[in-house]
């Protein structure tokens, strides 16, 4: 029973080797193109390629509520502490607060919210 049981993997294996070869081999007598590794994808073309959307575009973004922490602490005036890992901020009177290293430092918990982090539990 083993012995039919290995050569049933052996043929499935061996038809679906051939037929991925028929299904090349079909696509290029049918003359669809097969993608060779030589080529390239042409440009991307996000749409705003004139100077003043883009310059409009900078003026209507809100400013960021977050800064990336300077030698592992907040600078003044950001004393919430947000790790990427857990997505969890820890406020100043908070229990884990001092053992946190910060990713980002908001400026209020509101902030760190919005950009998706919870509260550390008490």
């Amino acid at each position: 029973m083993r012995r039919w049981m290995k050569r049933l993997v052996l043929v499935l294996i061996a038809g679906g080797g051939a037929g991925a070869v028929y299904s090349v081999m079909a696509k290029r007598r049918n003359g669809a193109k097969v993608p060779s590794a030589s080529q390239q994808w042409p440009p991307f073309n996000s749409g705003a390629t004139r100077p003043d959307v883009i310059v409009a575009h900078a003026a209507a973004a809100p400013e960021a509520d977050w800064v990336a922490p300077v030698d592992g602490r907040c600078p003044d005036g950001y004393p919430v502490k947000a790790n990427d890992n857990s997505h969890i901020y820890h406020l100043p009177q908070g229990r884990s607060y001092q053992r946190t290293v910060a990713e980002r430092c908001y400026t209020t918990a509101e902030a760190a919210e919005r950009d998706g982090y919870r509260r550390a539990k008490a």
